[in-house]
């Protein structure tokens, strides 16, 4: 079945012109590329860290800003329209949108390995549109159809718990392991929660800001740690390996947790990250910060520790997220501290921008 719009209608858009320069543009409605393809009316997006640094920075790693693009990932949506080869999904259904569609053909892809792939259009990563415009064009089998009782928010959320069925999933989470999650931001304590829920006996997490921490020990984590300020003059290294030592020594960790997932990406909590896991143990570096850290290589040596690098998703986290939240073990409801209609886009990311300790997740309404 295909569901076309009237040819008048038209598909406004919040435009990254260049660093730090947002615009709205009232662009064409887009067309199907293939008849796998359909069109999606987005009606929730989630702001993220990567959007922010795109609008101020203008490129991460090798992703640079070269030329305009449509802001925004995290969304939700109706399909308005079908490819004549699509079969999973029909015109009406409320669906979460995953935002990277791989090649399919390379090895990675053909592993499962999809995030690996080099040709991946991803929503909002140079030189890709995202999806903050009325409507947004995806191959029909990264849609995922959400229960009439998930609300579109809800729907936009899926995307940040895949982040982190991917983190866990990277460690090869186990049940009855103890795990210790550095940061208790959205995708921290959403890692403490899709832990909890894959049966992790004990989950710790650890953060600079007490009301993250007291937001993280009522959504997933049993216990949650604030780290000691370094003293003048102390070397950094000496620091991080103290507050490891009193992490393992607060929470009878003895020789340290089974599994570490670092969600900062700050220096400290890297370093700190590394000499709290025990010997033969898993630390998984999702955060990101500084290209360039230092980091205790030796200890990470001697102690075995199996070093992983997440990102984004592989395949069946997208279809796990929607799960979690269906079932009601993750409620991400409760990330959402700020709303915006479509057209206060440009307010809605200067918030996120601010850093403000009440502000954690932020979401746009689509154009209606």
């Amino acid at each position: 079945m295909i569901m076309k719009t009237d040819e008048q209608d038209s598909n406004p858009s919040f435009v990254l012109r260049a660093i730090k320069d947002v615009a709205f543009e009232d662009r064409a409605v887009p067309k199907l590329r293939d008849e796998h393809d359909v069109r999606i009316h987005i009606a929730q997006t989630g702001i993220c860290g990567s959007d922010v640094h795109y609008w101020q920075r203008g490129r991460i790693g090798d992703f640079i800003l070269n030329s305009p693009i449509v802001l925004g990932h995290e969304s939700s949506g109706t399909v308005v329209e079908v490819g004549s080869a699509v079969k999973n999904v029909k015109v009406g259904q409320r669906v979460a949108v995953e935002p990277g569609v791989p090649c399919r053909f390379c090895g990675y892809c053909r592993s499962g390995q999809y995030n690996l792939c080099n040709d991946t259009i991803f929503a909002a990563t140079p030189p890709w549109d995202g999806t903050l415009s009325k409507y947004y064009i995806v191959a029909s089998d990264y849609t995922y159809p959400i229960p009439d009782h998930m609300n579109m928010e809800e729907g936009a959320l899926v995307e940040p718990v895949a982040v982190a069925v991917q983190i866990t999933k990277v460690a090869d989470l186990r049940a009855n392991q103890t795990v210790v999650v550095f940061g208790c931001g959205p995708i921290g304590v959403l890692c403490q929660a899709v832990a909890k829920a894959y049966g992790a006996s004990r989950v710790i997490g650890v953060d600079a800001v007490q009301s993250r921490l007291d937001f993280a020990s009522s959504f997933g984590a049993d216990d949650v740690f604030l780290p000691p300020k370094p003293e003048s003059g102390v070397d950094p290294i000496e620091h991080a390996e103290r507050v490891a030592a009193l992490l393992k020594e607060k929470f009878n960790l003895g020789e340290g947790p089974d599994v570490v997932l670092e969600c900062t990406g700050a220096e400290p909590c890297i370093q700190t990250g590394v000499f709290v896991t025990k010997k033969g143990g898993t630390y998984v570096q999702a955060g990101m910060g500084k290209e360039v850290v230092a980091f205790p290589i030796t200890t990470a040596c001697i102690r075995a520790l199996n070093i992983k690098g997440s990102i984004r998703y592989t395949t069946g986290c997208y279809p796990a997220a929607v799960d979690l939240v269906a079932s009601g073990k993750i409620d991400v409801k409760r990330l959402i501290t700020n709303r915006f209609k479509f057209e206060e886009a440009e307010q809605a990311f200067e918030l996120v921008k601010a850093g403000k300790q009440d502000v954690f997740k932020v979401v746009i309404e689509g154009v209606q």
